[in-house]
């Protein structure tokens, strides 16, 4: 028995050469062979487009083949993650997964794509903590300063965003409701555009990527206020959490990660998610997320994807409270 056993096994493999042209395991092995797409929903220049160039560049120094960024913007992230979504599940196609597209599910009515569903998790890669940010002919110096200005100006005073339902929409709403002020949002396609009205005077606030912020911080034209996370960053030791500075328990960031479309096969999430854990040792690239203020949050697919439901589930309640809303 066990030598008939044997035998259909081999004539199993031999099969699988003459019809597949490969032997069992082979995509996993040679993979890639050729130049990744790897798309992300937002314009060039902000810090989603940043991170992925700067890990499309590591990847493919390991693979020794192309990993090309493709940036999809519109729709609040939504493009880019439904054409993601059906692309072929084959390894060449991946995809940013943010915290503005588990925001999504419960922003949008129909975003056209399920973030815990229609995607194979590969990992996180970094959390960015936001900037509180105000022109710098706004008189406030600190957070305190800031919501009495806002208190004793109620409606009259806004704040910019990259996009309705991005991670700054949701942390200037939570802001709002947790200093008990009103400000109007005011949305823009994408983060160097909301900065730069904010910059030239035509809105006061802002919540800002680390990155995007510092130059306007350091030429005097915005002032920082606060920052989105629980502890202060190294990079900037003067700038205290808005936690700290009188709004108790806040805490926001904004998170990135890569994912695939569903049904990739296992051993190509696999091999992908080694690749990107070797950056963790990657002196070069840890050293630039610092610069950038975000912090390495690279994990296991399975992890990342328990992170995914989680965050969906966690964004869906600050989005409620908020009262937040997108057709």
């Amino acid at each position: 028995m066990k030598e008939l056993n044997r035998c259909i096994f081999a004539l199993l493999a031999i099969f699988t050469v003459l019809f597949t042209g490969t032997p069992v395991q082979a995509q996993s092995v040679n993979y890639p062979v050729r130049p990744i797409h790897y798309i992300v929903s937002y314009p060039p220049g902000g810090p989603a487009d940043i991170l992925a160039r700067a890990v499309a560049q590591k990847m493919g120094e390991r693979f020794g083949q192309q990993v090309l960024v493709d940036n999809r913007p519109g729709g609040g992230g939504n493009i880019g993650a439904i054409m993601a979504a059906g692309s072929a599940p084959d390894g060449y196609t991946l995809f940013m997964m943010t915290s503005t597209h588990a925001a999504n599910m419960t922003l949008y009515e129909k975003p056209g794509y399920r973030a815990t569903k229609d995607f194979a998790h590969i990992t996180n890669i970094a959390s960015y903590p936001l900037l509180l940010l105000v022109n710098a002919r706004v008189s406030a110096k600190t957070v305190a300063e800031l919501i009495a200005l806002a208190k004793a100006n109620p409606g009259r005073m806004s704040y910019a965003s990259a996009g309705t339902g991005g991670g700054a929409h949701i942390a200037g709403e939570l802001f709002k409701s947790m200093a008990g002020i009103d400000m109007v949002h005011v949305p823009y396609k994408g983060q160097a555009q909301a900065l730069v009205d904010v910059v030239g005077g035509q809105v006061e606030v802002t919540l800002a990527g680390v990155a995007a912020a510092v130059p306007h911080i350091t030429s005097g034209r915005l002032r920082a206020l606060g920052i989105s996370s629980s502890r202060r960053l190294k990079s900037l030791p003067n700038i205290p959490t808005i936690a700290e500075s009188g709004v108790r328990g806040y805490e926001i960031a904004s998170w990135l990660g890569i994912s695939a479309p569903a049904g990739t096969p296992p051993q190509i999430i696999q091999r992908l998610n080694t690749v990107v854990s070797e950056l963790a040792n990657d002196a070069d690239f840890s050293e630039r997320l610092a610069r950038d203020g975000a912090e390495l949050q690279i994990t296991s697919a399975e992890r990342f994807t328990r992170y995914v439901e989680a965050e969906v589930l966690k964004w869906a309640k600050l989005i409620r409270a908020s009262g937040a809303k997108q057709q």
